[in-house]
């Protein structure tokens, strides 16, 4: 699947630039703020950026692997926890709801059956993925749809108006597959991609560690292997999806809220298939994986916040979106030196 984002103009950073600098308040005060109005600005290319109608989706999908013992909980949670959001129960619910974010919940390929349910999209590709120990998570035809179907709910959302995409996932045993993308797209040592995820004590982070080890010998991959391989090798539906997703929204024009550990894979992912997508991307919060350190580093990327939330769901996206909104506020709101009739530094 081919993909056009456009790179970002930087023609309007000089004005966006003067803007800021001319609120009343001292050159550089409002620190990463700035930062962001630049960014939003320059991502929708006006001296008057607004959001419109703000999503914040959550991928869900099962892992063949999860089984095997790569994760402290059962496959079961993955499909329990999709009822908990859409019985309004999760930590997510809480954060989209008290900041104004549409929440919608994808099943990408859930190892259950839902039925019709309102509330929830079925985009799945199948009951979960294969069992990356002993053969490829997916089939490179099961990639392709899945990253198809992420585009196709991007676009949808955009010509309904929306112009700010966050993202979040659920999937027992993702935080293993976000370590092995991590690994086999960064060359970082396999070890250091490697956290406790859902809460693993040390014998069981052993096991993890042991198991992944074997997936990676599995597949043996080149240093240099393109990332549809390493996805279909290691990949989880709703990492692909995700990705998916994110060069749709890019590719429309979307500010993206980009969530921790397993979100990032995804982007990584995303950026080696399309490299402007980075541009559009607002990194949220600095996870408690260790891996998540190795992702942010490559993709040059400085998070808004550093809470040592490690949950997943988009929440770190939930709680870093008022600062986006703070951002676009000062630039369209607050007065400038002029305005207000206050003296300028001498």
């Amino acid at each position: 699947m081919q993909f056009a984002i456009p790179s970002l103009d930087s023609i309007l950073d000089p004005a966006l630039q003067n803007k800021i600098n001319a609120k009343t308040k001292p050159l550089g005060a409002l620190g990463q703020l700035e930062q962001l109005a630049l960014q939003v600005g320059r991502i929708q290319q006006t001296l008057t950026p607004k959001f419109s109608q703000p999503h914040l989706l959550v991928f869900a999908g099962d892992h063949g692997a999860a089984k095997a013992g790569v994760s402290a909980y059962p496959q079961d949670v993955t499909w329990q926890m999709v009822e908990n959001f859409l019985a309004g129960g999760a930590a997510i619910n809480v954060f989209a709801r008290i900041n104004g974010l549409e929440l919608k919940i994808i099943d990408a390929g859930v190892a259950h059956d839902f039925g019709q349910r309102d509330g929830l999209i079925d985009a799945s590709i199948a009951r979960g993925t294969r069992n990356y120990l002993e053969e490829p998570a997916m089939s490179a035809g099961e990639c392709a749809a899945a990253l198809a179907k992420g585009a196709e709910l991007a676009r949808t959302l955009a010509d309904a108006g929306c112009n700010v995409l966050g993202f979040g996932e659920m999937g027992i045993g993702n935080t293993a597959s976000a370590s092995l993308v991590t690994h086999a797209l960064t060359g970082t040592p396999l070890v250091d991609c490697i956290g406790r995820g859902t809460g693993l004590d040390d014998a069981g982070l052993a096991r993890k560690r042991e198991l992944l080890g074997q997936a990676v010998k599995r597949a043996a991959l080149p240093a240099n292997a393109e990332a549809l391989n390493v996805l279909t090798e290691f990949g989880g539906f709703e990492i692909v999806m995700m990705a998916g997703a994110m060069l749709g929204a890019a590719e429309r024009g979307m500010t993206l809220l980009i969530d921790g550990f397993i979100v990032t894979a995804a982007l990584l992912a995303a950026s080696r298939i399309e490299p402007a997508i980075r541009d559009y991307c607002i990194f949220c919060h600095r996870s408690a994986e260790p891996g998540h350190l190795a992702l942010l580093h490559v993709l040059n990327a400085n998070p808004l916040v550093d809470l040592g939330l490690r949950l997943g769901e988009g929440t770190g996206a939930a709680l870093a979106w008022p600062l986006l909104r703070a951002a676009v506020a000062f630039l369209n709101e607050m007065a400038s030196f002029e305005a207000a009739g206050v003296s300028e530094k001498i």
